[in-house]
């Protein structure tokens, strides 16, 4: 005896605009963090968040137009990647400065001379 194939898709309860939502709203607190904080390493921090926003958006598309393919979160992948580098490098940088000029206020550091 064969069991009927179902055409049921996989639902977990969460749609598509709940994601959406919550990644816009991610993305305007990591645009709200750059434009109004003077702190670098605050900055730094918005700006993950920001990419974080991109990396939900990407795997919820993926998931809700071909569950198949796993190109939304291959590119998911790609981002977290480059964000653990930009990290690395402004980190690094910031550090640097805070240890020649004595401040991480962007605000205060005008020139790139050391």
């Amino acid at each position: 005896m064969m069991l009927p194939l179902l055409q049921e898709s996989v639902t977990t309860g969460v749609e598509l605009q709940q994601y959406v939502f919550l990644s816009a709203i991610l993305f305007s607190i990591g645009v709200y963090g750059v434009l109004a904080r003077r702190n670098a390493v605050l900055i730094l921090m918005s700006v993950e968040l920001m990419l974080n926003a991109v990396s939900i958006n990407m795997v919820a598309f993926a998931v809700y137009t071909a569950p198949s393919l796993f190109v939304g979160i291959i590119f998911a992948i790609f981002i977290i990647t480059i964000a653990a580098a930009e990290v690395g490098l402004a980190l690094g940088i910031v550090l640097r400065v805070f240890r020649n000029r004595g401040t991480a206020n962007v605000d205060e550091i005008d020139s790139l001379k050391w």
